[in-house]
């Protein structure tokens, strides 16, 4: 069997669970547990920024980082792929009272120019003002696209001059990072708020980190735990984020291997499905709706074949390399998506 619906079902290693264990902990709620302390220090020194707040998922971690820039109505903008529009709930409308807008991206890519147009940085009584703009790095339903430097900081320098806010949901970020040799505080120095997360391709069961600097940070422990996201001895939790952040982050290239392989022979069975050019990390992204499938069934008769994915619309699959997927997987899932995409139709195995 080759899982490869998400880098969120990773499972903690033994030597991860051996450093929860050992962890020291205290009252996280009280700013008393040594153990998230040194996560929140770490986090925030790997990404540029003064200081950091652990949650518990990565949801939360944008929408505190959402409402530290914007209050009810007023508005974020960013693509209309972005996690925080399709894949958090509503939750920026539904718990802040932000409003959002969007462009429509090719594969995710920031769009620095369509972005400035679409601001408002001062609606006054007659529009809604722009507070924010999101940025995703890596972006997910993207296909796993490394936003480019260059046009981060090109963002960040425009929207400072206008008073406007950047978010950067950086769940994968440290995707990115292994996959240009970027470092991880360049990308972090180019928004005012960087979420990233732990419990994907990092292995840990659970846990992102929020970066800022002090006061949005203090602002933003009020925040969690009016969302009921205040902890107590947490520092178990914050142990395994310290074990991946040492243990598991270089490895990350191998998952972007396994993917990139994996395109290039699916390329050759079905050279309109994917470009193996695009897949720049460790998610795959599969057009079959051009070799004839639709997304479900295309997936519910890889699952039949022990290869589990998800669809993302009606023609597209997305495939996530991890941790837990080695090579034997790999050529499995290799096979099998190469069969079922040039026997277009076939169906699942009873």
């Amino acid at each position: 069997m080759a899982d490869l619906r998400s880098d969120t079902l990773t499972r903690p290693t033994a030597q991860m669970r051996e450093a929860m264990t050992a962890a020291p902990v205290g009252d996280d709620v009280y700013g008393e547990d040594p153990t998230v302390a040194e996560l929140e220090a770490r986090v925030a020194q790997l990404l540029g920024h003064e200081t950091a707040l652990f949650m518990p998922t990565g949801s939360m971690a944008n929408q505190v980082g959402l409402r530290l820039h914007a209050g009810p109505g007023q508005e974020i903008i960013t693509d209309h792929l972005a996690h925080v529009l399709r894949a958090e709930l509503g939750a920026a409308a539904a718990c802040s009272g932000i409003t959002t807008r969007s462009w429509v991206a090719t594969r995710g890519l920031l769009e620095v120019d369509t972005a400035l147009a679409m601001m408002v940085p001062d609606g006054g009584a007659y529009q809604v003002s722009t507070a924010a703009v999101v940025v995703e790095n890596t972006h997910n339903f993207g296909g796993g696209t490394v936003q480019p430097l260059e046009e981060m900081q090109r963002l960040r320098a425009a929207t400072r001059e206008v008073g406007v806010g950047v978010h950067l949901d950086g769940a994968r970020l440290w995707n990115a990072h292994v996959a240009t040799g970027v470092p991880l505080a360049d990308y972090g120095r180019c928004a005012d708020t960087v979420s990233v997360c732990l419990s994907k391709g990092l292995g840990a069961p659970v846990g992102s980190v929020l970066a800022a600097d002090a006061d949005r940070i203090g602002e933003a422990r009020v925040l969690r735990k009016r969302l009921g996201g205040g902890m107590r001895q947490v520092g178990i939790l914050a142990a395994a984020g310290l074990h991946a952040l040492e243990h598991h982050v270089e490895r990350l290239a191998q998952d972007h291997a396994r993917a990139q392989a994996t395109a290039q022979h699916l390329a050759q069975v079905a050279p309109e499905v994917v470009d193996p050019q695009h897949v720049q990390t460790n998610i795959l992204v599969l057009d079959v709706g051009a070799a004839g499938w639709a997304a479900g069934e295309f997936i519910e008769a890889a699952g039949s074949e022990g290869v589990l994915g998800y669809p993302t619309d009606a023609r597209h699959a997305r495939f996530v390399w991890h941790l837990d997927v080695d090579d034997a997987m790999t050529d499995h899932a290799r096979a099998v998506l190469g069969m079922l995409l040039s026997d277009p139709g076939r169906s699942p195995r009873p």
